[in-house]
């Protein structure tokens, strides 16, 4: 008992740092990460998902496919899982408590059934009867336990995180693909009224043909923009139907007509001016998933660590006896009790305890890595939406007055038409670009919406603040 007691105490005193919990290492740091857009206390990513998304409709939507995709729901199941797992992690520390009751008949049957044999081989069968009751208890000393129960609750995190990182991902996903429609719809409108000028604009031009006013150059140069024109619809309408039909299977419904607002619906937060918010790694689900492998590698190498230390386990039985011979009962029964204390300490196991130490200490060292380098490209990913915002307001002013030279060049070229025997291919041209132009700056109206979704994913926007 002295020399167990003087192991335990030995080992108690130099396993220490196994009892420590997580905690993140100092030269991990989100100094910096975002260069120089990193500033303010409240950004983007701090905005609640119906803060950005107002318009109605797109809520509807996006409460659909959070209460009916089927991602979302894996993960609430996983998460599920993972706390299972938890609990059985917290009762380990409890004793474990068996009942195996169990009963024997045994004995030797004469066939021919000889009395002169039945002296020897006995009359009959001999039954016995028992009621063990088992406990065994494993001593935490050296951490095993409190590791693994810490490593469970890292699980329940990850998979919260998973869960966050779908919700972000599942709402980026939604609203893209709403806007992509408004975005086609105003296209459509574009390109249908387009059609119907031209029409009328190839007409004139064949009555001007007969009148001798026009060649037959200028009818089929108008001919061939407006077949383009025409073209272009039909092509947009396909795009449509494949954009709803992506909707629909994100939404977790059959394909068909998704209702949509305008695309002026939206309106660009200010917060995208006034900064960025300290806070990414508590928030982006990617980054939070990156420290939690991290925090699960700190605890698998202290459980590889306490290996190296004695396991204590305490055990005791207890069981009710009897039995009934031939000859008769033997009553009362007897009650057997037995109680172990065992220790084991491993001394030679061919290296694997050594192994797998070493394994868990480059395990943790790749996790640090991987943690860093997460970092790194969640503040590029920032600084990459913060930036194509920029250059999408620089563009749309120059389309806007690109839009408004072409409707001037429209509107002079159709005057000096009519005013005189002035070119009309001059005048196709110019409609011709002006087509362009509106396409390009819904596009561009697009695009800012559209990265504006970027930049509010990259900083873990879009996950319910209030959820557990």
């Amino acid at each position: 008992m002295r020399y167990t007691v003087l192991v335990l105490c030995t080992a108690l005193l130099s396993s220490c740092g196994i009892f420590k919990n997580y905690e993140r290492p100092a030269d991990i740091t989100a100094d910096g990460i975002f260069g120089d857009a990193q500033s303010g206390e409240k950004g983007l990513g701090d905005l609640e998902w119906r803060q950005l998304f107002t318009d109605p409709t797109l809520q509807t939507l996006i409460e659909k496919a959070l209460a009916q995709n089927s991602n979302m729901r894996q993960a609430d199941l996983r998460i599920e899982e993972a706390q299972n797992n938890l609990k059985a992690a917290r009762l380990a520390f409890a004793p474990s408590l068996a009942f195996t009751p169990s009963g024997t008949i045994s004995g030797i049957i004469d066939p021919y059934d000889r009395d002169k044999y039945k002296a020897v081989m006995g009359n009959g069968a001999s039954k016995t009867y028992s009621f063990p009751l088992a406990l065994n208890w494993q001593i935490d000393c050296f951490g095993t336990l409190r590791n693994t129960k810490k490593g469970r609750e890292v699980a329940v995190e990850h998979m919260k995180s998973v869960r966050q990182a779908v919700q972000t991902a599942l709402v980026a996903n939604v609203a893209n693909l709403y806007y992509t429609l408004a975005m086609l719809d105003q296209q459509l409108a574009i390109a249908q009224e387009t059609t119907q000028k031209w029409e009328k604009t190839l007409q004139m031009t064949r009555h001007l043909m007969e009148a001798g006013q026009a060649n037959k150059a200028a009818v089929a140069s108008t001919e061939a923009n407006f077949w383009s024109i025409k073209s272009s619809v039909v092509t947009i309408e396909y795009n449509i139907r494949q954009v709803e039909n992506a909707l629909c299977t994100i939404l977790g419904q059959t394909p068909g007509h998704v209702s949509r607002g305008a695309l002026t619906s939206f309106s660009v937060p200010a917060v995208c001016e006034t900064g960025l918010p300290i806070g990414l790694l508590s928030r982006r689900p990617d980054v939070k998933q990156a420290e939690l492998a991290l925090a699960s590698a700190f605890y698998n190498k202290n459980i590889a660590k306490a290996a190296f230390y004695p396991s204590l386990t305490l055990s005791a039985t207890g069981q009710y006896a009897n039995s009934v011979t031939g000859a008769g009962i033997v009553n009362p029964g007897g009650i057997i009790m037995a109680a172990v204390a065992s220790l084991a300490q491993p001394i030679f196991q061919n290296g694997k305890i050594r192994a797998a130490y070493k394994n868990s200490k480059a395990e943790m060292e790749i996790a640090t890595i991987g943690f860093q380098q997460k970092l790194l490209d969640a503040g590029a990913e920032v600084n990459n939406a913060m930036a194509a915002i920029r250059a999408d307001r620089e563009e749309k002013t120059f389309i806007d007055n690109q839009v408004k030279s072409y409707q001037d060049a429209v509107d002079a070229n159709e005057k000096l038409f009519r005013q005189s025997n002035y070119n009309y291919l001059n005048v196709l041209t110019a409609q011709s670009g002006l087509l362009n132009a509106q396409l390009n700056q819904t596009a561009n109206d697009f695009q800012l919406v559209a990265d504006v979704i970027t930049l509010y994913q990259a900083l873990g926007g879009g996950a319910d603040t209030n959820a557990e």
